[in-house]
Order: structure tokens, then sequence, then C-alpha cells
């Protein structure tokens, strides 16, 4: 496990993406909808291709991601690439995410590979044991906050349909956040401290967009394809989460669009 002190902002960041250049003309997926059962568990990997740690990891959010009852995402951060080989999936905005749970979670300490649970834990990325025992500890703290999100997809727009907030929930204010993500790649790394390692990766994230605010009510938020999906990108996560690395409280994953 590497860890890196970085004493810099701790505030989430997101890029909003224009359409994919004049002219270009996106595919047209069929309707499609995230009818998948609610899912008990939202877990992030923090992990890089230049880090000897992590491939253990990537293993393990892979076996992970084919549950249908937790959503996980891998983001690939930027400060380990002057080891010698530049992460092909890390962007500044996902080193910035981990951060903001450094903050709230830790001791401003980041490091690969590392799992945040529900955004209310985090544990060793490579120690499966330690995530399923974060998500049976948090498990029910999740369950109580959790609002309902829908994802669906027809003549290349996305709905994103948030419930309003159960009842008894105390904050009701949240960012609804938009995460295109490629569901498999493989890398094959040539430099650095996994050279000659051909890795795979599951449910990569490829972009991080805020598209609205929840204040407590339900909500509707409508996109159009073109305005954020990258041609790398085959599906759609979106999180609900209260604060700057705060508490996830809603989570849905549209598995093809």
């Amino acid at each position: 496990m590497r860890a890196l002190a970085i004493a810099a902002s701790f505030a989430l960041c997101g890029v909003l993406l224009g359409p994919q250049g004049a002219g270009a003309q996106a595919p047209e997926p069929p309707p499609t909808t995230a009818n998948a059962p609610a899912a008990t568990a939202v877990v992030e990997l923090y992990t890089s291709q230049g880090c000897s740690s992590c491939p253990k990891a990537d293993a393990v959010l892979g076996r992970l991601a084919e549950r249908d009852d937790i959503i996980t995402i891998s983001w690939g951060v930027d400060y380990w690439d002057y080891l010698g080989w530049r992460d092909t999936a890390a962007r500044p905005e996902f080193t910035e995410r981990q951060k903001a749970y450094a903050k709230v979670l830790g001791n401003g300490m980041v490091y690969t590979p590392q799992a945040v649970i529900n955004g209310l834990a985090h544990a060793n990325g490579g120690d499966e044991a330690k995530i399923e025992r974060a998500i049976e500890r948090v498990s029910k703290v999740f369950a109580a906050a959790r609002v309902a999100v829908r994802l669906s997809a027809a003549d290349g727009k996305l709905a994103i349909e948030i419930d309003a907030a159960p009842q008894g929930m105390g904050a009701r204010e949240a960012t609804v956040w938009l995460a295109p993500i490629a569901h498999r790649i493989e890398v094959p790394i040539t430099r650095g401290e996994n050279t000659g390692k051909t890795i795979v990766y599951s449910n990569v994230a490829r972009r991080l967009i805020p598209v609205g605010t929840w204040n407590g009510k339900s909500m509707t938020v409508r996109l159009d394809r073109r305005s954020f999906m990258p041609e790398d990108a085959d599906r759609v996560a979106v999180l609900l989460q209260q604060g700057h690395g705060g508490p996830i409280v809603g989570a849905a994953l549209l598995p093809r669009f």
C-alpha cells in the first residue's frame, strides 16, 4: 500500500463536458433502464496503474463488480505518475475527490489502493475481507438514509429520477454526481512498477460531473447523451452525496448506455 500526504484543497471537482465535436453523431442506444435491486453499498477504489500494490485491489474490485447488490467505481489517481508510468485512466478531479475523503475519513493522507465504502468508511483496497466488513459495518447507516435513485435512457437521453428524503432523515441537501464509466478495460503497462503486466480494470470512471443539487424533494434531471458521454464509456453511474467527501445517500448504475 502506498501513501502520500498532500496538503492541497479538499474540495470535490467536476468537469462539465460539451458535445462530442461539431457534426458528431453519437449512436442511439435502445431504451433501457436501471432496474437492478437497490444497492446495499457503493465501493469506490482509488487506484493507480503505476502502483505495484494495486493489481490485487483491481482484481478484488472486478469480483465485487459482478454482484448486483454493490455499485463499484474505479478512480484512477495521478499522483504516482512520476514513478515512470502515466496512468491512462487518471484525472485530477478523481485525485481531488480522494483528497476530500482523506480530510473527512482520515488524517489528510491519500494512498493506493484505497476502497471507500458508502462515503462512510475506508479500507485497503486489496483486502477483500476488510472491505466486506466495512460494508457490513456501515450498511445500516446507509440503508436508513438511502434515497431511491433511478436511471433510464431512450432516444439518446438520460433521465435521473430521485425520490424525496425518507422520513426522519437529517440533512436534506446533496450533490448529484454523474460518472460515465467503461465496463472493462485492459491496459498493457510498459514502464514503472508494473512493467510487463497487462491489468484488467472494471467500472473505470472517465469523468466526474455535478449535474444538480437535491434539496430533499423529488426531482428529475434529464440530459442529452452527447453533452456528457465520452466515446470510451459505455455505462453511467449516479451518486447522491452529501458535503465534500461526505456520506453517499443514493446511487444507481445504468449498465448499458
